[in-house]
């Protein structure tokens, strides 16, 4: 009897310790199998920051070529058409010792006078420093504003006979709520620490003082806009004293008027100005956290804007 219980024992523990092997064996499979999954995701994340770094760094083509930077959109900052994107792409088209001309493609009602201001200078500045490669400014629908304040500053200016181009001028714009909050019965307290800190509050009775302050900041900036277009233009600009008068035209009169000098797509200046009909984009692009970082900075600038000031300065 003591044989067959000591064989029975011995019999139990050899399943035991079977079943711990075993056990321990699908453990080790399913470690390696998330090891493996684990390793392949990082791979893949790897592979897909990788693309994306090589997305957005600067080209590397071979061969002649024209270089084009494009400014899309309002130019403002923290925008995908601010003046550190926009002159990055210059620095980088100028810099290419492949190419023989860079062309500046600008779609934008106008915005910020300190950026156009901003681009405007390094286009200067790059033209001479490397004064054998020309910069074309061609315009798609639209160069307003701010966005000839910056066309101004290139070699030739091309535009479509559709294109709106001028409004060279300034505006400040924003509402004013103080009828609506009366309707309402909601009474406005506003405290400063100095005497103009509340100028042109949107919640309270526009003064004198705040419009005609007002109007002396744009027309001191409206001069400057119109000093660069004279310098830049010169004699190509006709006499007709509606240019500097903020209204726009088409292509077609703009040409008529020395805002521009001839019709002309990125195609026709890189093929028959250029002399490289290859085309090759010089313009900085974010990657999906880069556009992300910035639209929320852009978001909370907003923010901050507008619990200052509520009206808006811009070239547009």
């Amino acid at each position: 009897m003591s044989e067959q219980t000591n064989g029975d024992g011995e019999s139990v523990e050899r399943n035991i310790l079977e079943d711990l092997a075993h056990e321990n064996l699908r453990e080790r499979k399913r470690a390696r199998r998330w090891g493996i999954f684990f390793k392949s995701l990082f791979g893949l994340y790897l592979i897909a920051v990788t693309v994306m770094i090589a997305g957005n760094g600067i080209p590397t083509p071979t061969g002649p070529h024209t270089a084009l930077v494009d400014l899309e959109g309002t130019i403002a900052a923290n925008s995908e058409a601010d003046a550190d994107t926009i002159n990055e792409g210059l620095r980088n088209a100028f810099k290419a010792t492949e190419s023989k001309a860079v062309i500046l493609r600008i779609n934008s009602p106008g915005g910020s006078p300190v950026q156009a201001s901003q681009i405007n200078a390094e286009i200067h500045r790059l033209r001479e420093k490397y004064p054998d490669k020309p910069l074309y400014a061609v315009v798609t629908d639209m160069c307003a504003s701010g966005g000839y304040y910056v066309a101004v500053a290139a070699d030739r200016i091309y535009a479509d006979r559709a294109s709106i181009v001028g409004s060279i001028g300034v505006l400040m714009d924003g509402f004013g709520f103080v009828n609506a909050m009366d309707k309402v019965g909601v009474e406005r307290r506003l405290i400063t620490s100095g005497k103009h800190k509340g100028i042109l509050d949107p919640f309270s009775p526009l003064k004198p003082f705040d419009r005609e302050y007002a109007e002396k900041l744009l027309d001191q900036v409206h001069q400057q806009f119109i000093d660069t277009v004279k310098a830049d233009r010169g004699e190509k600009l006709s006499d007709s004293p509606d240019i500097f008068s903020g209204l726009f035209w088409t292509g077609q009169e703009a040409l008529r008027l020395g805002l521009i000098d001839e019709f002309g797509t990125v195609g026709s200046v890189a093929r028959d100005v250029v002399g490289a009909d290859t085309v090759v984009d010089y313009t900085p692009k974010q990657d999906l956290l880069g556009r992300v970082t910035k639209q929320l900075g852009v978001t909370i600038a907003g923010a901050l804007k507008s619990s200052l000031i509520s009206d808006r300065f811009q070239l547009r």
